[in-house]
């Protein structure tokens, strides 16, 4: 049951198959879809397998959870789902037991492999990532040696760092992904409010007037250098206010707030400003928007 001894076949049965027990996806989607392809096109790319054997000496004590299967699916779990729905009788596999040379390898290629589809939920990639530092040691070490940038890295553990019902919404796409990383670097028991006005802002676009209410509003008034009442102008009617050097002076405008100087281009002097006059939990969501902002232009692959 093995496999040891004799040259791996090119094609087996779905029966001999197992899914990876540590796939970062633990909902596989878009089932139907995949089926499909798979009756009417066939099965285009092969799966990616280790030998059960090898999987058991890295991770010892599974033999349950992999029933008889004879190898252990990596890369291609959610086309074996589709396959069983499909009511095919086997997949072509691709033998690569380098691919489970470790524990930490093995996690690292099953997420590899996920990363960059769109189906893979936030936060299961947000754990499968949790899963590496814990063997790695640092976010630093995971970023590495998945080509990411410590940002990405970051922002998506801050995922993990919502309270539960976040969690929750989440995942039901209530709360987009974007603002919930940002959210995710507050303090608990500011998260609840700040959710909610990131969920309202987007179930509240910005109302734009009618324009039959637009074409009831005055005109602008002439800009000219006489003010000359027309003739068919009533007795003691108010003239429209008209703005030139004739009508005498205008009134004072209000004088605006003073704003101190800033040298942009010195960001001692930009931090220096901002932590006289902005508290320490603002500063700290600030430098959250400037970790996002940068964040496309440090990493190419974004999630």
């Amino acid at each position: 049951m093995s496999g040891e001894g004799r040259r791996p076949p090119t094609s087996v049965e779905l029966r001999l198959l197992a899914h990876n027990p540590f796939n970062p996806r633990d909902e596989l989607t878009e089932l139907e879809e995949t089926a499909e392809s798979l009756r009417i096109k066939g099965q285009i790319q092969p799966v990616a397998v280790v030998r059960r054997a090898v999987f058991l000496a890295v991770f010892p004590g599974l033999e349950e959870k992999l029933g008889k299967a004879e190898y252990v699916v990596i890369d291609g779990n959610r086309r074996l789902a589709a396959a069983h729905l499909a009511k095919l009788a086997e997949l072509r596999i691709d033998v690569n037991d380098d691919l489970a040379t470790s524990a930490a390898d093995l996690l690292e290629t099953a997420l590899i492999a996920n990363v960059h589809r769109v189906d893979v939920p936030p936060l299961d990639q947000a754990k499968a990532i949790q899963d590496l530092v814990a063997v790695h040691g640092s976010q630093g070490k995971v970023a590495k040696r998945l080509g990411k940038t410590p940002a990405w890295v970051s922002q998506r553990l801050a995922l993990l760092e919502l309270t539960p019902d976040l969690q929750e919404k989440v995942e039901a796409g209530e709360l987009k992904v974007e603002p919930a990383r940002r959210i995710g670097r507050m303090p608990k028991e500011q998260q609840a409010s700040a959710a909610a006005e990131a969920i309202n802002a987007v179930k509240t676009p910005r109302q734009r007037a009618p324009r039959r209410e637009l074409a009831k509003r005055e005109p602008t008034p002439p800009v000219n250098a006489v003010n000359t009442p027309s003739a068919g102008d009533e007795p003691g009617r108010a003239e429209h206010s008209t703005v030139n050097a004739v009508n005498g002076p205008a009134a004072a405008a209000p004088p605006s707030p003073a704003v101190p100087s800033v040298a942009w281009d010195d960001p001692a002097s930009v931090y220096k400003l901002l932590r006289d006059h902005m508290p320490a939990e603002q500063r700290t969501t600030l430098a959250g928007l400037l970790i996002d902002d940068l964040e496309p232009a440090q990493s190419m692959n974004t999630f």
